[in-house]
């Protein structure tokens, strides 16, 4: 008996909060975004891609001409090998070894962790993230709203009203409209 008391007295409690509390609730205005479409949607964001990819293109090519010299330096020393004095052996891995050596440090400079194509992307999204939050700011004060999510991050909505997607309204906050 003494538990259903309890239990009961908790409801009771709970269900006292619960009203209590509601008020303030009912006053907090939250709204949402979808940042993956607004990115994709500015042509600064599509341009800032398009100087990374050039980029990412000079340097692929870059990589494929040390690649294929190496390639043409492992083939001749492997055709030669039987003929190659030891001197020449030892000079010719050595120069094998130093080739690796350039197209992995290559490799780790531009594409690794915290490569230049990170800092690069970072250098070119800024200001257009920079611009984005600063309109979510604009809509978000104009609207009163007091929370704004992000739609396309790790946030999960499990429901979503249609009438607070503020998507639109920072598109033309950013476009000037």
């Amino acid at each position: 008996m003494n538990i259903m008391k309890y239990i009961s007295s908790g409801l009771i409690a709970l269900s006292f909060f619960l009203i209590m509390t509601s008020g303030i609730f009912a006053q907090t205005k939250v709204g949402y975004i979808d940042s993956k479409r607004i990115v994709e949607s500015m042509q600064e964001s599509r341009d800032a891609q398009q100087r990374l990819d050039n980029l990412v293109t000079e340097w692929q090519t870059e990589l494929n001409q040390l690649q294929d010299s190496l390639k043409v330096v492992k083939a001749d020393f492997e055709k030669k090998k039987l003929i190659l004095t030891d001197q020449l052996k030892q000079s010719t891995e050595a120069q094998i070894s130093e080739l690796e050596g350039k197209v992995s440090n290559f490799k780790v400079q531009k594409f690794g962790e915290g490569g230049e194509y990170f800092l690069k992307q970072t250098e070119f999204m800024k200001p257009v993230q920079d611009r984005i939050f600063k309109a979510i700011e604009v809509v978000a004060k104009d609207g009163g709203f007091d929370y704004v999510f992000d739609r396309s991050s790790e946030i999960l909505l499990l429901y979503v009203n249609e009438n607070y997607d503020l998507t639109l309204k920072v598109l033309n906050e950013i476009e000037g409209k």
